[in-house]
């Protein structure tokens, strides 16, 4: 059985093998987005923290306000951004899909939306990655995003390469 760290490493150094792991099954692969929005909302969380702690000494009010509401609001800051990354990181993965397969069509290549969403799962390690890293870097977010497409587009026509022909 392979294991989640071996996915990583994979689907970051290995963007041949992604095709492969089509064939996983569904709990794995969900498994691994769950790790991935795991990490970041945990990077976000820290960002939430450190922002609110910014604000707070600009405004004393609100630091008060903010101290008597710490342990509520907290806990559903962290729920709210768990729920919110998931969201947003398997529509990312649908979409990418469906472009997937539409690639597979273009190269004449057999393969179905289930297969192309699992690849998918694996292609956007690279865009999670880097749009954590572009939050602290002064990168314009257009320009960020456009070079998480990019790569994830990449990747999926490297994929796409190694599925069986028609």
């Amino acid at each position: 059985m392979i294991k989640h760290s071996q996915l990583f490493i994979h689907s970051l150094f290995q963007p041949k093998k992604l095709a492969s792991y089509r064939l996983l099954t569904i709990g794995k692969v969900i498994q691994y987005v769950f790790i991935l929005v795991t990490i970041v909302t945990i990077i976000s969380f820290v960002q939430f923290l450190t922002g609110v702690n910014e604000t707070a000494l600009q405004f004393e009010d609100l630091q008060q306000y903010v101290k008597v509401i710490q342990w509520l609001l907290y806990p559903f800051a962290l729920l709210f951004l768990f729920l919110t990354s998931t969201t947003l990181l398997f529509l990312r993965i649908s979409i990418y899909a469906l472009v997937g397969t539409i690639l597979l069509k273009i190269m004449k290549r057999r393969g179905e939306y289930r297969h192309m969403w699992r690849t998918s799962a694996f292609a956007i390690t690279w865009s999670t990655l880097l749009s954590i890293l572009f939050v602290y870097l002064p990168i314009p977010s257009l320009f960020g995003t456009s070079i998480n497409v990019i790569i994830t587009i990449i990747l999926l026509i490297i994929a796409a390469s190694k599925y069986p022909k028609l």
